[in-house]
C-alpha cells in the first residue's frame, strides 16, 4: 500500500468527516480533509485523473475518501435532517461556531495578507450577504437543473476549505429535500420503484456533484497557483459572511419570501452563545490535529498515497 496503514485510516478518517460536513451547513468538507491531512492527495489525485493521467494511486486514494464519505452521508442523513427540522436555532448557533471556527484556518493558509487578500474577502462577503438576504429563491423545487446546481454546490465543500456545501444547499431551498431523498432510498433499499423515486432527486445532484467536483478541483488549484492572495481572500469571505444565513433566530419561510427573525430570551441566547463557542472549538481542535499530522516528519517516499 506504499504508505502504509496509518495513511489508509486517516484518508478513511478524512472521508467520514468530508461525509458529515456535507450533511451540516457550516462545516467545510476542505477544511475537515486538510485537518485530517489528506487534503492535497484529494485534490491531486482528482486533477491527475481528470487531465488522463491514469494512477492506481489517484484511484485508491478518492476510492479510500469517497466511499468513507459516501458511507457517512447515508446512515447519518436521516438523523441530522431531523434535528436541524425539530432543534433548528440550537443547530444553526452549533453550526456559526464551526463556520467560524474555519477562520483561523484559511488566515493562517492567506499569510502575509496584501491588499488583494482584502479585495477578494470583500468580493466574497458581499456575494454571501446578497445570496442570505434575497427573496429572489428559485421557486420551481423540481427544477433538473437546480438539482444538477445543487449537486455542485455541495461538490465545492469538498475542494474549497472554509466553504460549507449544505449551507449552499440550504440558500438553493434544497437541503432538506436531498437529504430526505438520502434517507428514503436508505430506508426502501429493497424496493426498485421507490429507489427510482429517489433517483429522480438524487440522479441529477450526483451529476452535479461529479462536475463540481472536477471543474472546481482544477479551477481551485489553478487559481492558488497563480492567484493565491485573492483567492483565498474570496475564501475567507464567503466563510465569514455565509454566517449571516445561518442566524439562529429566525422562523423558516418558503422561497423568495423576507426572512422573518425573532428576539431569544436570555436563556435561549445564553444557551446560543455556548454553542456557537462549542462549534468554533470543535473546528479549531480538529485543524490543530490536522497541522500537527501533516507538519510531522515523515519517511514516505514523495509519490506515496498520502
Amino acid at each position: 500500500m506504499g504508505s502504509g496503514v496509518s495513511s489508509w485510516l486517516r484518508g478513511a478518517a478524512g472521508g467520514v468527516l468530508m461525509g458529515l460536513a456535507n450533511l451540516v451547513p457550516g462545516i467545510s468538507g476542505g477544511t475537515m480533509l486538510l485537518a485530517t491531512g489528506v487534503y492535497k492527495a484529494f485534490v491531486d489525485a482528482i486533477a491527475n485523473l481528470s487531465s488522463l493521467r491514469w494512477k492506481v494511486r489517484s484511484f485508491l486514494t478518492l476510492a479510500v475518501i469517497g466511499i468513507s464519505a459516501v458511507l457517512a452521508i447515508v446512515l447519518l442523513a436521516g438523523p441530522v435532517k431531523s434535528l436541524v427540522e425539530t432543534h433548528r436555532w440550537t443547530m444553526f448557533s452549533l453550526f456559526i461556531g464551526l463556520t467560524l471556527g474555519g477562520v483561523p484556518l484559511v488566515w493562517r493558509l492567506a499569510k502575509p495578507v496584501n491588499a488583494s487578500f482584502w479585495i477578494g474577502s470583500v468580493v466574497g462577503f458581499a456575494l454571501m450577504a446578497a445570496m442570505a438576504f434575497s427573496t429572489l429563491a428559485v421557486e420551481s423545487t423540481d427544477s433538473m437543473m437546480l438539482l444538477i446546481v445543487a449537486g455542485v454546490a455541495g461538490a465545492s465543500a469538498m475542494v474549497l476549505p472554509g466553504v460549507s456545501g449544505a449551507y449552499m444547499l440550504l440558500i438553493l431551498g434544497q437541503y432538506e429535500r436531498i437529504l430526505g431523498a438520502v434517507e428514503f432510498a436508505r430506508a426502501n433499499a429493497s424496493d426498485m420503484d421507490k429507489l427510482k423515486e429517489a433517483g429522480r432527486v438524487l440522479g441529477p445532484v450526483a451529476i452535479g456533484v461529479v462536475l463540481g467536483i472536477v471543474v472546481i478541483s482544477n479551477l481551485v488549484k489553478t487559481m492558488l497557483e497563480r492567484w493565491a492572495a485573492p483567492t483565498l481572500g474570496f475564501l475567507l469571505g464567503l466563510l465569514v459572511g455565509s454566517v449571516l444565513g445561518i442566524y439562529p433566530f429566525q422562523v423558516p419561510v418558503s422561497a423568495g419570501q423576507a426572512r422573518v427573525f425573532w428576539t431569544p430570551n436570555a436563556n435561549a441566547a445564553g444557551v446560543a452563545l455556548i454553542l456557537v463557542v462549542v462549534g468554533y472549538a470543535i473546528t479549531v481542535a480538529i485543524d490543530r490535529v490536522g497541522s500537527r499530522v501533516q507538519d510531522a516528519p515523515s519517511d514516505d517516499e514523495p509519490d506515496d498515497l498520502f
